[in-house]
């Protein structure tokens, strides 16, 4: 992100002698990586039907933001590491990048925020929650996402960087109290409040599923005690038709293994399906599977989430606490290379979230074969 481009002291412009093809080779393939997937990520959502969900438009807002880093930021950033480290354009362009770069990276990890905020309102409050169009509240959250990004790299904009004695040889943030600030606001402000966001989800999430568990104790099981006994008593009768449609659509993958009924259906019950009447107008089983459905892929989406949170953290952590050290410490000694290390980590990021969604996201697993089947 924001890190020095070169950790060079001296005013006088330096002599490049060796050039560095590695960073330039692996900087090519990180950029094209960054944008063929998560161009990827924006084409699935956009044609796939079953992806246009409130979550992803979040995620499609993570993979722009990672888009922009690896169109406007990175072949920068690769270009110096190439020369070793050293600065040879002008300081308009520096301050250019360290200001989209703020923004981006900010952005990217608001959006993370973004997506907490969203998951965390549809589990408490699931019956105020849109989750196949974009409402009032979600707009906010995405223009809010971008509007304070921008405002954390507005100071750069402004020319805080114009420093009397600037190194013209560094690409570098030159304030340090505004290093620890933007760290502060994009980094470790948001992260906690992300996770204990997750948390509050996830609980809410699990008494969903104790409460749904025990409204099909309640309900099901005596149904189809019921349904044995009649069964029994008179083998030519039938059940009213409401019941059937409940029997009929209740599933044995909805039960846990200490839900399934204690005594056994019917053959004329569980080998047959079971006719129903006017009731089937009213409320189709093609609502009702479509309903699972829904719960199905939130229940996806709420996998996902935590491994592209995870993926976040282990990548920018480290930087972040690297840079904000070398700005509280002056006389830290913190090398070059480790600032490059933990810079180029940061910047790999954006190219795993596409990885993991490919790896743990079956609806994004199928569009991105399909789109790779039809190109190649």
């Amino acid at each position: 992100m924001f890190g020095n481009i070169t950790d060079f002291n001296s005013t006088v412009p330096l002599v490049i002698s060796d050039y560095n093809f590695p960073a330039l080779i692996f900087g090519i393939l990180l950029i094209i990586v960054i944008i063929c997937g998560n161009v990827l990520v924006c084409l699935s959502v956009h044609i796939e039907k079953a992806l246009k969900t409130t979550t992803n438009y979040f995620i499609v807002s993570l993979a722009v933001a990672d888009l922009l880093l690896a169109i406007l930021v990175l072949p920068l950033f690769v270009y110096a590491e190439f020369q070793g480290g050293v600065w040879s354009l002008n300081m308009f362009l520096c301050d250019g990048l360290m200001a989209m770069d703020v923004m981006l990276c900010t952005a990217s990890i608001f959006n993370l925020c973004a997506i907490s905020v969203d998951r965390f309102i549809a589990v408490t409050v699931p019956l105020h929650y849109s989750r196949k169009r974009i409402d009032h509240r979600q707009l906010f959250l995405l223009s809010a996402t971008w509007l304070l990004a921008l405002a954390v790299a507005l100071p750069v904009i402004f020319g805080i960087n114009n420093v009397p004695q600037r190194d013209p040889a560094a690409c570098q943030l030159e304030v340090d109290s505004y290093v620890v600030y933007s760290s502060v606001c994009s980094f470790f402000i948001p992260c906690p409040i992300m996770l204990l966001l997750y948390c509050g989800t996830f609980r809410g999430l699990r008494r969903w599923e104790e409460v749904r568990r025990a409204k099909l104790r309640s309900s099901i099981l005596p149904c189809r005690q019921l349904q044995y006994a009649a069964a029994l008593q008179a083998p030519g009768s039938l059940l009213p038709c409401v019941m059937e449609q409940d029997l009929a659509q209740t599933t044995s993958d909805q039960l846990d293994g200490d839900m399934q009924p204690s005594c056994p259906l019917p053959p004329k019950y569980s080998n047959s399906p079971i006719r129903t009447l006017t009731y089937a107008e009213i409320q189709s089983a093609g609502q009702k599977r479509k309903r699972a459905k829904i719960n199905s892929r939130e229940r996806k989406a709420m996998g996902l989430l935590p491994v592209i949170v995870g993926a976040f953290l282990l990548c920018w952590t480290p930087f972040f606490v690297v840079h904000s050290t070398r700005a509280v410490c002056q006389t830290c000694a913190i090398s070059p290379h480790l600032m490059s290390t933990v810079t180029w980590l940061g910047y790999v990021n954006s190219a795993l979230n596409p990885v993991i969604y490919t790896v743990f996201n079956a609806d994004f697993r199928k569009v991105f074969h399909k789109f790779l089947h039809s190109c190649c």
